[in-house]
């Protein structure tokens, strides 16, 4: 059985996605950690309520919607960065610099603190503030990068579950191409008898980079949908996209109407603002300009484009355009060829640039340039020449397109360029991209004729402005209760129930570097830091959780609790928390304390010398003479536990005082631009100690143009209505959409299927926190075997499975069951053994026993006479699945040549043929059947041979 929860994304104008899905044995998925753009940590809350029972975390897709709090769970969320995540190796690194981007663009109203984790610490009249936490650095977000695992498309992987995960079961995931961005991924679970397909945000047309979904088998393609994707026990399926049939033109006709806008601004004098994401459909965008630029520099109005600047503006884009020069084999195969097309000319003795890169390959831009940095975008726009500009982010909320927007808001000449339907995370504040998507619909809905660019001529946008300033007053102490609730809340997760020494001093540490006053250091700092120790640790005790809150962690912190509910929990919240010591270890092994192993008079020894090593030390409090040094241990802190805060604050300093172009090559791997100095750009500076966040808001006057082409890569109508008869789920659970789509197309997917398969199919349109049971309906039944039945199976192993054929006979057997009264389970073990021995002379048990009759199901071996008399037979049956590239090995392996000819044949020895057709049947095609040609003798028997040996025969007995 399983289940599917949508966290978030379904029936909703949010665009985020976020799924849950549980299958038997209490193994959890979580599939994507989406984000919308308002940014908004109260839409997280199901994850952290979920943290502690998640086996297994898989990605879809490089974008905001799809992976944009990755970072921040693992920062802020305890045990989330400990659970095992699996993606695709461009949604590895295409994601890590979309986060990079989102934090160096939007580091403070990224990190606000939600209202509902302070709202048990506030009166009833007081206003939560805008908390900030700390964002997560540069290298933070690469090391929580790094521990994704990558993997290849059409490779099943059997995954490793977190550390408090029950067993998968044997669970195997596989990833296929979803042609909506670069290695964007269509997932296929199989897990016992389910197999599930999780398919959102995919798209089946062919792009200029990216190539269609692997349903038909990608390129070229079939007409019936690939085996491993097709009838799936649940197909889950997004909703985004399915009113798109009236916008669909084909690729061609969507990259003239964009090219068209752009010639039309550009010679008017205007610029073109096209809002984007930095990492994924930005890719498609900018292979469309660039290639425009390069035919229109060679053209009659070469002027025109050689006076206009063409920039990709992002803080990563450096970092995004080198991982798509190395991932060419993840795109389309035009782009392949393309690139091997440029590399051979270049080597028939063309000329280079200085650089020594190839001008002419898909990515080595000529014409766009990178622009990270505002004041390079603000020259472009205050000089006065056209200019084509691709920003991020698509909401125009951060990113440099919210400062690109401000900057051509005034002039009827430029344009903006909607490339994707904008969403609608938060009703109260509509952002620019919202206003502008719903300003462009209305005007164009009341319109007779056909037109897609429109004019603003003066219309008012509410712009909602973020600053930062210091905590005042009560916010501190509030502020303070909540780190304290978060540490607590930590170590209850962790199951650590005691504070230790370490974990004071560290709690000491975080308190004072996050104090709101910074005071002058002076000769009272060690008795300061002994103070905030014990008011830490005293506010700590006062700064309580609720029952829930700290789960079965209740029976140690609460006094006259001595029963805990376990029914339906998994993980820890069914073991009493006991908490092991745990020992502290180096490279080396465990540290051993040599004072542990002294003997009595070593011991007695090192006490008199410390004791009156003692008394000629000064203690802490007391005063020195004045030319008297002070102890080691005092100036550090008593024991090293209070190091001179001094020296950290020399050593921050050392950090912050370095040279800008190492910091840009540490985060983004590329060296700046040392040509241009007046790009130099110091870090904005933020005040010190716990900020908060200030929105104000301001109208902004609208006088440019509007225009929208879909460049968004989805599934259009007329793909489902294709494909959803051809994968023929037993069920469909549609979600990732609005309401009204998703109800739509549940209405028509009935028809289609109810005419397919000539049965009604379960349709599941959830919402927000439901749970679905999307279970195969079949009928389970459990017996036992005998022993003498056991004796006699003879298990195959095919991947990992047991397999065998059973023929036998099925019997009900009495079983004895005595309740707790004395020894009524030795007269229970007992009873049964003689029942199993065939004594049937306790079959009437005695009324003073107290004990009760249960039947239960059990296959024996067939009677003598049974068998002979009706020899019951069946058919040999081959069992499993033979891929052609481990048959290809194995041959190789065995000393034949076996090479692959076209989709779906293998060419063993030059003479015989295997072919795998699409309802997975192997064929073996070969002549000459006894021909012998060195070492390899009959091909044909040997190739048969090993197909039979990767699959397991088996048959009744």
């Amino acid at each position: 059985m399983f289940t599917l929860t949508p966290l978030l994304g379904a029936q909703s104008e949010s665009a985020a996605s976020q799924s849950l899905l549980e299958l038997d044995g209490g193994v959890k998925i979580l599939i994507d950690v989406g984000w919308d753009e308002s940014l908004d940590a109260d839409k997280l809350v199901h994850i952290e309520q979920n943290v502690s029972a998640i086996s297994l975390i898989l990605l879809t897709h490089p974008t905001l919607n799809h992976l944009g709090a990755f970072a921040h769970c693992c920062k802020h969320i305890p045990l989330f960065s400990s659970i095992p995540v699996y993606a695709t190796t461009p949604v590895v690194s295409l994601g890590r610099t979309l986060i990079q981007d989102l934090y160096a663009s939007a580091a403070h109203q990224a990190s606000i603190v939600p209202a509902s984790a302070l709202a048990e610490s506030l009166s009833k009249t007081q206003v939560p503030a805008n908390f900030l936490l700390q964002p997560p650095s540069t290298d933070e977000i690469a090391s929580y990068f790094s521990l994704i695992n990558p993997l290849k498309y059409s490779q099943p992987h059997q995954p490793i579950p977190s550390p408090f995960s029950p067993p998968l079961g044997g669970l195997t995931i596989t990833a296929y191409n979803a042609g909506h961005t670069l290695g964007g991924t269509i997932w296929h679970l199989q897990h016992g008898l389910e197999s599930i397909v999780y398919a959102v945000d995919w798209n089946q047309a062919r792009e200029n980079v990216l190539s269609g979904a692997a349903w038909l088998g990608g390129v070229g393609g079939g007409a019936e949908v690939i085996e491993q994707l097709r009838r799936p026990t649940a197909l889950v399926c997004s909703t985004k996209g399915a009113d798109r049939s009236h916008l669909s033109g084909g690729r061609k006709k969507r990259d003239d109407a964009l090219l068209a806008l752009v010639n039309q601004t550009i010679s008017n004098g205007g610029t073109v603002l096209i809002p984007t994401d930095s990492s994924a459909r930005m890719l498609e965008l900018a292979y469309i300009l660039e290639h425009h630029w390069r035919q229109g520099i060679n053209g009659p109005n070469q002027e025109l484009y050689k006076n206009t600047k063409l920039a990709f503006a992002a803080k990563s884009a450096s970092s995004t355009l080198r991982y798509a020069r190395s991932m060419i084999e993840w795109m389309d195969d035009a782009i392949a060829r393309e690139m091997e097309a440029a590399v051979q000319g270049k080597s028939d003795n063309t000329q280079r640039n200085q650089t020594g890169r190839d001008e002419d390959t898909p990515f080595d831009l000529k014409y766009l340039k990178l622009v990270e940095k505002k004041t390079q975008l603000h020259r472009i726009l205050d000089s006065g020449k056209p200019a084509v500009i691709l920003a991020s982010d698509k909401s125009l909320e951060w990113g440099f397109s919210n400062d690109a927007i401000r900057k051509i808001c005034n002039d009827p000449r430029n344009l903006v360029v909607l490339t994707e339907r904008a969403a609608n995370p938060s009703p109260e504040n509509k952002g620019i991209g919202r206003f502008l998507w719903e300003y462009w619909r209305q005007q164009v809905e009341s319109r007779d004729e056909d037109v897609n660019v429109v004019e603003t001529s003066g219309a008012e946008a509410e712009v909602r402005n973020l600053g930062v300033a210091r905590l005042e007053g009560d916010e501190n102490l509030l502020y303070q209760q909540y780190l304290a609730r978060r540490r607590q809340m930590h170590s209850t997760l962790q199951g650590d129930n005691t504070l230790s020494k370490e974990n004071a001093a560290e709690i000491a540490d975080d308190g004072s570097s996050s104090s709101s006053e910074s005071s002058d250091e002076s000769e009272n700092e060690h008795q300061g830091r002994a103070l905030n120790i014990s008011a830490t640790m005293t506010h700590r005790r006062k700064v309580g959780l609720t029952d829930a809150e700290l789960g079965i962690n209740v029976l140690l912190r609460r006094k006259n609790v001595y029963d805990y509910d376990v029914r339906n929990k998994r993980g820890r919240e069914k073991v009493f928390p006991y908490v092991a010591k745990r020992g502290r270890a180096d490279d080396f092994g465990e540290i051993i304390r040599p004072e542990e192993y002294l003997r009595a008079e070593e011991k007695d020894d090192t006490e008199g010398q410390d004791a009156a090593e003692a008394k000629t030390e000064t203690a802490v409090g007391q005063k020195r003479k004045w030319d008297e040094v002070a102890p080691r241990a005092i100036q550090n802190g008593r024991n090293g536990k209070f190091p001179d805060k001094r020296n950290k604050n020399d050593d921050r300093e050392a950090t912050n005082t370095r040279p800008l172009a190492n910091q840009d090559h540490d985060m983004n791997g590329d060296v700046a631009s040392e040509s241009e100095e007046s790009d130099y750009e110091p870090e904005e500076s933020l005040p010190e100690g716990p900020l908060k966040a200030i929105f104000t808001k301001e109208s902004l006057q609208l006088n440019l143009r509007i225009a929208y082409v879909d460049f968004s890569g989805l599934h259009e109508k007329r793909d489902l209505q294709m494909l959803i008869p051809l994968i023929r789920p037993r069920k469909l659970i549609l979600i990732a959409g609005e309401e009204a789509e998703t109800l739509a197309l549940a209405e028509d997917c009935k028809t289609l299927l109810a005419s397919a398969e000539g049965n009604v199919v379960d349709i599941m349109t959830p919402v927000i926190g439901q749970t679905v049971d999307a279970s195969v309906d079949t009928n389970a039944w459990t017996l036992k075997l005998s022993r003498n039945l056991v004796k006699k199976l003879a298990w195959q192993n095919v991947k990992g499975l047991g397999i065998v054929a059973v023929t036998g006979r099925l019997e009900a057997v009495q079983k004895l069951l005595a309740h707790a009264n004395g020894n009524g389970d030795e007269v229970t073990k007992r009873k049964k053994q003689k029942m199993i021995e065939g004594d049937n002379e306790t079959d009437a048990p005695d009324a003073a026993d107290d004990t009760e009759i249960e039947t239960e199901p059990v296959l024996d071996v067939l009677s003598t006479n049974l068998s002979a008399n009706n020899q019951i037979t069946t058919q040999p049956l081959h069992v499993g699945d033979l891929r052609l590239a481990d048959l290809r090995k194995l041959m190789q392996a065995s000393g034949h040549a076996a090479e692959f000819r076209g989709e779906g044949t293998l060419l063993v020895d030059s003479a015989v043929v295997v072919r795998k057709t699409a309802n997975g049947r192997i064929e073996i095609e070969g002549g000459n059947y006894m021909a012998s040609s060195g070492r390899r003798e009959n091909s044909f028997f040997a190739v048969r041979r090993k197909v039979y040996e990767g699959l397991a025969v088996i048959a009744g007995g």
